[in-house]
């Protein structure tokens, strides 16, 4: 009896029961909805490999794949006041802040990070759109305001990554002065003669695209993202006319000529790289446009005012250089439509 209970039994069990398959193994894509597999997509840096759709990627994730080995420093941001206004709608937000930061594990919306990318100094202000939006508050204003005195002490280049909802309404007018505080921080990078560039990724919106995100010496986007101020819905309703199925997309930004380059996930660390060794006169002789077949470039000579571009001679050699570089005829699409552009219609 005890060999058919504690042999036969459990074989038979074994063979009739259904074994517990992880729910993350697989995932659905956005766009075209195929299957796709977590360690193939890992791999391919969470871009769809069946139509190229760029999904979010974590920002920890984000930063290894920038800096030389993935290595890098990450900068402590000062501490601020906490809750200010005392704020509570459903839930007070000091709650808020207490179970996000447990979550996640950091302070707040924004990581600074210092390392070199081809062995040029960077810093990397990039936001963490799982902490609240990637909202921006008195913390991350006093994140990017240390990230541009890192990088003058340093005398690295400042790159800003930023994936927000916008100013973060639980703090009121305080996060709306942090909209002139970055402006003024990142002046401060441009008059010590060192490059500010700017890679726009989904989504980038509110008083963040309002402010230091849409002032960079170049700006640099991903394939799809969503770039704008307020809702495309919000628009309609408000000019009553229909736009474009792609208006604020990054397509759509760079044939206005508000976006430089909308290049593929995989590309953006070699395009920046050369990009820095221009402006730092590292390697000046190399064309922007090497090894980048699914870059597209150029803002066709317009200006964002709508015009045509003006030389007032007053712009450093090597970014007139890297602008003139820009000025291609745009690659196509490489995004696989622009499906996160009517994802976001609403």
């Amino acid at each position: 009896m005890n060999w058919l209970t504690n042999f036969i039994r459990p074989k038979i069990r074994s063979m009739v029961e259904q074994k517990d398959v992880p729910d993350n193994l697989w995932q659905k894509c956005d766009a075209c909805e195929g299957m796709l597999f977590h360690r193939d997509l890992t791999e391919n840096m969470s871009v769809c490999y069946h139509c190229g759709y760029h999904m979010r990627i974590p920002v920890m994730d984000r930063l290894r794949l920038m800096f030389d080995e993935g290595r890098f420093r990450e900068v402590a941001a000062p501490s601020v006041l906490f809750d200010p206004l005392k704020f509570k709608d459903r839930k007070r937000y000091s709650d808020r802040l207490k179970e996000t930061r447990s979550k996640l594990g950091r302070n707040d919306a924004i990581i600074i990070a210092s390392g070199t990318m081809g062995d040029l100094p960077v810093v990397i202000a990039a936001f963490d759109f799982a902490f609240m939006g990637g909202s921006m508050g008195a913390a991350v204003g006093e994140g990017l305001v240390l990230a541009a005195d890192t990088a003058v002490r340093q005398k690295a280049a400042l790159i800003a990554i930023p994936a927000s909802g916008g100013a973060r309404m639980q703090e009121g007018a305080l996060s709306l002065m942090q909209m002139p505080r970055t402006i003024v921080a990142v002046e401060q990078v441009k008059a010590a003669g060192l490059p500010y560039i700017v890679l726009l990724t989904d989504p980038t919106t509110g008083g963040v695209s309002a402010s230091f995100a849409m002032v960079g010496d170049i700006h640099i986007a991903e394939p799809g993202c969503m770039i704008g101020f307020a809702g495309k819905r919000v628009i309609q309703e408000t000019i009553r006319e229909a736009l474009p199925d792609d208006f604020q997309t990054a397509e759509y930004l760079r044939a206005h000529g508000m976006v430089d380059m909308v290049i593929a996930r995989k590309d953006i660390r070699g395009s920046l790289i050369r990009i820095l060794g221009i402006l730092f006169h590292k390697n000046p002789s190399l064309s922007l446009n090497k090894g980048d077949s699914r870059t597209s470039e150029g803002r066709n000579g317009i200006s964002k005012n709508g015009g045509k571009k003006k030389d007032s001679g007053s712009e450093p050699r090597a970014l007139a250089k890297i602008k003139k570089t820009l000025k291609a005829k745009p690659a196509a699409n490489t995004n696989g439509g622009n499906a996160r552009g009517k994802k976001n219609a609403g």
